[in-house]
Order: structure tokens, then sequence, then C-alpha cells
């Protein structure tokens, strides 16, 4: 990679650039659960609505990785609390969406994004990160044990 990476937060103005990289996720997650997934689709515009929700709250950021002029990578993620009368109380931050360009991968993108979020966590007095990765993402729950992520538990499902 010829061009330095530089991080930001993210602002509405790059909802359409994450539409796009967000058809990366679309095509990896619909190709081993259609049942689930819509397809990636070349009107990346369709999925604007939702990656502009991000925008909306305060508790909630994204950050871009960018590549000279274009964007190589996003990361979404949320502030919640765990309370209740079984739950210790407790601030955590859950990620959302991790992804990468393809052409950017091995270079260190997504390891960044996810330091972004811890140091967020932090400015946010969050005690805790947890995210969900699927089963069939053995390249991203690799990335994610080797950052110092830990299985707690197993979402199990059956199809009726």
């Amino acid at each position: 990679m010829d061009e330095a990476v530089t991080y930001r937060r993210a602002t509405v103005r790059d909802a359409l650039a994450i539409c796009e990289l967000g058809q990366l996720l679309n095509a990896v997650h619909h190709a081993a659960r259609p049942d689930i997934y819509t397809a990636a689709t070349p009107d990346f515009s369709r999925d604007l609505p939702h990656w502009t929700s991000f925008f909306e709250r305060p508790d909630q950021v994204v950050f871009i990785a960018d590549v000279g002029h274009q964007a190589a990578g996003f990361i979404t993620a949320s502030l919640s609390s765990s309370t209740g009368p079984l739950m210790q109380p407790l601030d955590f931050v859950r990620i959302g969406s991790v992804c990468v360009d393809e052409q950017f991968w091995g270079n260190g993108i997504g390891r960044s994004l996810v330091r972004l979020v811890q140091n967020w966590a932090l400015e946010n007095d969050a005690n805790d990160i947890r995210l969900a990765v699927w089963a069939f993402n053995a390249r991203a729950a690799r990335l994610y044990t080797e950052l110092g992520f830990e299985t707690r538990a197993f979402e199990m499902g059956m199809r009726l």
C-alpha cells in the first residue's frame, strides 16, 4: 500500500461510502446465510437508512479509515448498559459492524479500527467491549481473538 491510512470519526457525509463498503458485508453474510441476509446490490444506496441511523444518537459512533481519498474500512459501535435484578450494573460498548475493503486486507486497518473503539469506550467510561461474530466468519473470529476478545457465550438457533 503506497498511501498512508488516516482514521477519523465518520459523519453523515460518509454514509454513501459506508453503504458501498457495506456491500462486502452483505456479500460475505449472504453467501454463508442467504436465509437471513440479503444479497449485495449495485444500488448500495438501498442501505442508506440503516447506516445513517448510526449518526443520529450520541451513544453511537462510526470510525472510518481512508487511504488517500478512498474509504478503506469502517467500524460501528454503541454504548449500552446491563441492568436488572440478576445483572451487575455494567456500562459496555457493543461493536456492530467491522468492514475493510478486500484490497486493503492485511494492512492492520481492522485492528486500528477496533483500537479506536477501545479508546472511545474508555473515554465513555465503559468497562467492557462486546461483539458477535458468525461461526462461518473464521477470519474475523481469528482477528478478534488476536486482539484479546474471548468467547463468552454461544448463540444457538434452529431453523423451522
